[in-house]
């Protein structure tokens, strides 16, 4: 910290609060100051004494140029600063539908707050890389995330960082339980253990009402995890899916003909004309039209899509260039399509990420970073990127997906036959 603050030109008294030294939000604070040739002077620091207690700092910062104060601010305000005397948001009017001022602001999937009026609105539909647009309903202020392509004429924008504050989410008490994720204990154990702490979140998720959502690949399918999705579903522990055209096809190419990919499930060898067999699942939904339609008239007897068909879960097939078919529940509009996700990743409290990069990375751009986040894929690129790309509250188990589904499974059922002895 500079000796000589009152030298620099361009300075701001800033506040932040939240478990600021666990969770090691103040240091990162503290170097991106100097980081961008800033320097700080910490006014008040209240430290919470309790496990549920917050912090609280009050400081200021100090810039020599107008361009380090600004990367300063922007920086700073990603871990939750505001200013001491914070303004009104800037809002101004969208040129054109989809066209909005250059000084928009870009969303976080950390819970934000938008001055308007003096007074903080929360956000809804909280989600990254979107905008704030606010409105006036009946003389009380809104602030919703909106993607650019839903902006219409004369939409308001919030407008750089003003008015503006966000609260990222600090160090969970079940975030603290997969510490060991990062210790040097053997990959086997590693997995083991958050096999147990995952199975625990979704029975107390279950238990408090929350939702939990499922973004699946058709690994799930080749792997031989078919069987424990299809139970967890058909036993309540999974509030609904989301995939593409892939994981359905296989899932019933598997149900109807005991192949994947036109490989015997038990054997692992080719069968004859077992190339057809994903074609001749189409071909069969689309003889009873529909997924649904297929399980009514009893030609669809077991599998994930049978399950959620009973248990009437809802589910979204995201569609692709290379799909076969597809299936005619799979929406190959993709503005619907994201709609469909998004509608479900507002309402959802944790989601598992089984083996799927392109869906994975969907889904994860549109969830809260409040919602708990488990990515599993043999590849260890698909279990970091997610991380990498902001949704910061992943946590990543690389292991095979079949074997962690299996396991997954057994241990909810040990888990609730102890608590029923």
């Amino acid at each position: 910290m500079s000796e000589n603050n009152s030298s620099l030109p361009f300075s701001s008294e800033l506040t932040v609060e939240g478990h600021l030294i666990d969770s090691g939000i103040m240091s990162a604070i503290m170097d991106l100051i100097i980081k961008n040739n800033g320097s700080y002077e910490i006014l008040d620091f209240k430290v919470g004494h309790r496990h549920e207690e917050t912090s609280k700092a009050r400081f200021k910062i100090y810039a020599p140029t107008e361009l380090d104060f600004r990367r300063i601010q922007e920086g700073v305000h990603g871990h939750g600063c505001t200013s001491i005397m914070e303004k009104d948001a800037v809002l101004e009017p969208a040129e054109a539908d989809m066209v909005v001022p250059d000084g928009f602001y870009s969303t976080t999937n950390h819970r934000s707050e938008v001055k308007l009026d003096g007074t903080w609105i929360e956000a809804k539909n909280q989600r990254m890389d979107a905008l704030l647009v606010c409105r006036k309903d009946k003389g009380i202020w809104q602030a919703v995330c909106r993607k650019l392509r839903e902006v219409k004429k004369g939409d308001l924008i919030v407008c750089g960082y003003q008015g503006l504050r966000i609260h990222p989410e600090s160090k969970g008490r079940d975030r603290e339980e997969f510490a060991f994720m990062n210790s040097d204990v053997s990959s086997e154990r590693r997995v083991r253990i958050a096999v147990n702490k995952i199975a625990r979140l979704i029975l107390e998720r279950r238990k408090s009402g929350g939702r939990v959502g499922v973004t699946a690949g058709p690994v799930v399918i080749h792997t031989g995890g078919a069987e424990f999705l299809a139970k967890l579903i058909g036993e309540g522990y999974i509030d609904f899916l989301l995939s593409g055209n892939a994981l359905a096809v296989h899932d019933i190419e598997q149900a109807l003909f005991k192949t994947s990919l036109g490989i015997d499930i038990h054997t692992g060898e080719p069968v004859e004309d077992g190339h057809r067999n994903h074609m001749r699942a189409i071909n069969t939904v689309f003889r009873y039209g529909s997924i649904k339609g297929a399980v009514e008239a009893g030609v669809l007897t077991h599998g994930i899509f049978y399950e959620v068909v009973k248990k009437n879960i809802p589910f979204v097939l995201a569609g692709s260039i290379r799909d076969d078919g597809p299936l005619p529940e799979v929406i190959m509009d993709m503005s619907k399509a994201q709609a469909g996700y998004s509608e479900h990743a507002q309402n959802c409290s944790m989601m598992l990420i089984l083996s799927t990069m392109l869906h994975g990375i969907g889904i994860g751009n549109m969830l809260p970073g409040w919602v708990k986040t488990i990515c599993v894929d043999i590849n260890p690129a698909v279990v970091t990127k997610l991380a990498d790309r902001g949704s910061h509250q992943t946590i990543g188990i690389v292991t095979e997906v079949g074997t962690f589904l299996a396991s997954l499974y057994q241990e909810i059922k040990t888990l609730e036959a102890t608590v029923r002895n």
